[in-house]
C-alpha cells in the first residue's frame, strides 16, 4: 500500500506539471520505478553482477585449492600406511 501511494504521488506531481507526452510519461515513471529499485537493492546490500562473477570465481579457486591439498592429504597417508 505504501509504494503504491508513493507511485500514485510521484504520477500527480508528474500531472501538475504539465508532463502530457506518452514518451515524457513513460521516462519518467522508468526514472520513478529505477530510483526506488537502486534504493532496494542498496538497503538488502545485494551486490552486482560483476562484484558477484568476481566472488564466485574466488570461491571457485578456493575450492579447486581444498580439493588439491585433500588429494595431496590422502596420498600421504596411503604412502605411510604401506610402510
Amino acid at each position: 500500500m505504501k509504494n503504491s501511494k508513493f507511485i500514485i504521488d510521484k504520477l500527480a506531481k508528474l500531472f501538475e506539471q504539465g508532463i502530457i507526452s506518452s514518451k515524457d510519461l513513460s521516462s519518467e515513471l522508468l526514472n520513478i520505478l529505477r530510483s526506488k529499485r537502486d534504493e532496494i537493492v542498496f538497503k538488502m546490500k545485494i551486490t552486482s553482477k560483476d562484484e558477484f562473477e568476481v566472488l564466485a570465481k574466488r570461491v571457485e579457486n578456493l575450492e579447486n585449492k581444498i580439493k588439491k591439498l585433500e588429494t595431496k592429504k590422502r596420498k600421504k597417508i596411503k604412502s605411510a600406511k604401506r610402510s
